[in-house]
């Protein structure tokens, strides 16, 4: 049930058209209303007293959190991961899968549709199976395999539309034609896990691959005489950059580099978080790999990372304060352009009439205060 109309005041509201310094919003029947500046119209108001109005967050990898995993066919562990990211500002997410044989995969996916079917998430990333050995970071190399068509089609059909990003290896056989195929069913296709050379990946662009996933991790590096995914990736004005911003997965100065280059239209936030989010160190699984968790960094035994312990709130932050971007830019790297991605930004993604009040209040110091989902406080301002 919607709350009751009510106005949000006294923030510095972070809009598409700019920041409104004193600035308020009011929302009625779940949808945001009116957004304006000055003094707010008469009604039942809540002073944020010069905090910051930000939509609420769009993450489009995430595996789980609270110690709940997307791949589990238990959906309360879905429900506690996607609470524990709305809890941390995030109001619309993908739940990610990792590579595990078909009929496995298949099962998860319908598992996972539901949640679709009933708007709790917006749909299913499916990161793997169709990755390269070479790059795949915490995937099970056995179980890899190349994007055929029935398998990609067998993947779609086990979601019945849920499916809406497939990541996949550029110089696998036949990925060509599956990033083809992806496209031709509305399904985002996204490069990842990739060992492929700049020759490879281009045809993969050009034939509509559109994302690159979590760009400089588990991919060929930059070289200056071998550019590989890297080189046509963060190029390509067609494709739209992940990042992981958590100060581990990327140095400060590669976020910096790369969200300037790529700009607001083409970056993208993510958190690639796995169940240990919010859940402390110790062991967990990804997929059927053991991972432990020392100090917030999840790891396999060989040392490598396995996803994170992330959540966008704390991903925004740091891209603020750690990497010098403003907080408009941040907005759009961390909802408006995920959102609109995902063909959602009609929905929500920003601060704006007619759109769902999912709204994250944010103090001085852009630590998380209070998060508004379809109009109802999940948590309220202190």
């Amino acid at each position: 049930m919607n709350a009751p109309e009510s106005i949000l005041a006294g923030a510095r509201v972070v809009t598409p058209d700019g920041v409104q310094d004193r600035g308020w919003v009011r929302v009625s029947a779940g949808k945001i209303t009116e957004v304006g500046s000055g003094e707010a119209p008469a009604g039942a108001a809540v002073d944020l007293g010069g905090r910051w109005l930000v939509p609420g967050f769009v993450d489009i990898h995430c595996h789980g959190g609270g110690g709940g995993s997307f791949t589990s066919l238990d959906v309360e562990q879905a429900r506690t991961a996607i609470r524990t990211h709305r809890e941390h500002g995030t109001t619309t997410m993908l739940a990610s899968l990792v590579s595990a044989p078909l009929p496995d995969l298949a099962k998860q996916i319908s598992t996972l549709g539901d949640l679709v079917a009933d708007g709790q998430l917006a749909g299913i990333h499916l990161e793997g199976p169709f990755l390269s050995a070479a790059r795949c970071g915490a995937h099970d190399p056995a179980i890899l395999r190349a994007p055929e068509t029935a398998a990609v089609q067998q993947l779609l059909d086990a979601g019945r539309g849920a499916v809406r990003m497939v990541t996949l290896a550029p110089e696998l056989p036949n990925s060509v034609n599956a990033v083809r195929q992806l496209v031709d069913h509305g399904v985002i296709a996204a490069v990842g896990h990739t060992d492929a050379a700049l020759e490879q990946v281009v045809p993969a662009v050009e034939a509509g691959a559109s994302v690159a996933t979590h760009l400089f991790n588990a991919m060929r590096p930059l070289h200056h005489r071998e550019p590989g995914p890297i080189g046509v990736l963060l190029e390509d004005e067609r494709v739209t950059v992940e990042l992981i911003c958590d100060l581990v997965h990327l140095h400060p100065a590669i976020v910096t580099l790369a969200a300037s280059h790529a700009g607001t239209d083409r970056t993208v936030l993510v958190t690639d978080a796995i169940s240990a989010t919010a859940a402390g160190d110790g062991t967990y699984e990804l997929g059927k790999l053991p991972v432990t968790v020392t100090g917030g960094e999840p790891r396999l035994a060989d040392g490598s990372l396995a996803g994170s312990t992330l959540t966008m709130d704390v991903a925004f932050r740091n891209l603020v304060t750690a990497c010098g971007l403003t907080v408009p830019a941040a907005v759009a790297a961390a909802a408006t352009k995920p959102a609109e991605l995902l063909g959602l930004g009609d929905r929500t993604g920003a601060i704006r009439p007619g759109l769902a009040a999912d709204l994250v209040v944010l103090d001085d110091d852009l630590r998380l205060d209070a998060v508004m989902k379809d109009g109802t406080w999940l948590s309220t301002p202190a």
